[in-house]
């Protein structure tokens, strides 16, 4: 009969059995299937890598509306399109921008790191500055750096924010010096920028200004090849580098060019009175507009078949030769 639920041949369900004893007929199959790799650290939400993430974001979210970054200047704004912090690797990097005074957010020390003086004096100066100081895994210091030479130390820089240029002459004017300042043009690789920098503050220069677009910023890789100077001088940007050069040249500075093929070498040059020195790329040189602008182009007298010096060492020549002519 159709009602006999008793029927031969008929499936009987059980108390002896919980669930179902025949195949779900694909309704479980989203259940079986494999749920990807796992996240990092960082992304998963109750990781202690995570945690220690949101609290150095944190950090630095809050040192950037208290302007506690901004080390000298007018401009009070990081550049615009700039990403957010970056990271100065190494311990001698680290331990120099934290003597300068660099405004950091987070100093990171790999855990299980063996510590030498270096170490232990940027964990003090970190704690005297008030900065976070984070101890995380090796390998978080491992993605914030693409070779892996962090040495086990990081510190979290966030975006420089710029003087204006009027404030570099106002700079000299306060120490009662005639300006010393360079201005980079076609500078593009931040190296550069930060060993100019390192330069003009070792010989006495009042400040660097830079293009505002196609030129070299204070990055991390510039942060470090300046030393921590980048802390102590001002670098300004320019809107216009050729408007700003034309504008100092007005106020009775005079603008010199640096060119292999330049009109006046440099022993033939005095540099006592108010200058700014304009240093080209080794490659494009200096620009046309730029170029116009300058009241001469210096050359530096070499012996060898060396045809060019790169531009931070050309900079740095002559800073050297403008120190000691105001030296005597």
């Amino acid at each position: 009969m159709a009602g006999n639920s008793s029927r031969r041949g008929a499936i009987r369900k059980t108390g002896t059995k919980k669930g179902q004893v025949a195949g779900s007929g694909g309704k479980g199959r989203r259940s079986l299937e494999g749920r990807g790799a796992t996240p990092p650290a960082v992304e998963r939400t109750k990781h202690p890598a995570a945690k220690r993430a949101r609290a150095a974001a944190r950090a630095a979210d809050a040192s950037g509306r208290t302007g506690g970054s901004a080390p000298r200047g007018r401009g009070g704004s990081p550049r615009k399109g700039d990403a957010g912090p970056e990271n100065v690797l190494g311990r001698n990097p680290v331990v120099e921008c934290l003597r300068a005074g660099v405004p950091a957010t987070a100093l990171y020390v790999a855990v299980g790191t063996e510590s030498d003086e270096r170490l232990t004096e940027s964990v003090q100066l970190a704690a005297e500055a008030g900065i976070s100081i984070l101890e995380v895994p090796r390998t978080d210091l491992d993605r914030m750096s693409a070779n892996g030479l962090h040495q086990g130390v990081a510190l979290q820089v966030p975006p420089y924010r710029y003087a204006h240029p009027d404030d570099l002459i106002a700079e000299a004017r306060k120490h009662q010096e005639p300006a010393l300042l360079v201005a980079l043009d076609n500078i593009t690789d931040p190296r550069n920028l930060g060993a100019v920098v390192r330069s003009v503050a070792a010989f006495g220069g009042h400040g660097v200004v830079i293009p505002q677009r196609r030129s070299a910023s204070v990055t991390a890789v510039a942060w470090r090849t300046s030393a921590g100077a980048a802390a102590r001088l001002p670098i300004a940007q320019a809107t216009n580098l050729t408007r700003t050069l034309k504008d100092w040249a007005s106020k009775g500075v005079q603008i010199v060019g640096l060119d292999a093929g330049g009109d006046t070498t440099l022993d033939e040059y005095d540099g006592t009175g108010p200058v700014v020195v304009v240093v080209g790329s080794e490659g494009k040189g200096l620009s046309r507009l730029v170029r116009e602008s300058c009241d001469s182009i210096l050359s530096i007298p070499m012996a060898g078949p060396v045809e060019s010096l790169n531009a931070s060492v050309a900079a740095g020549v002559v800073l050297a030769d403008i120190a000691r002519q105001r030296r005597r």
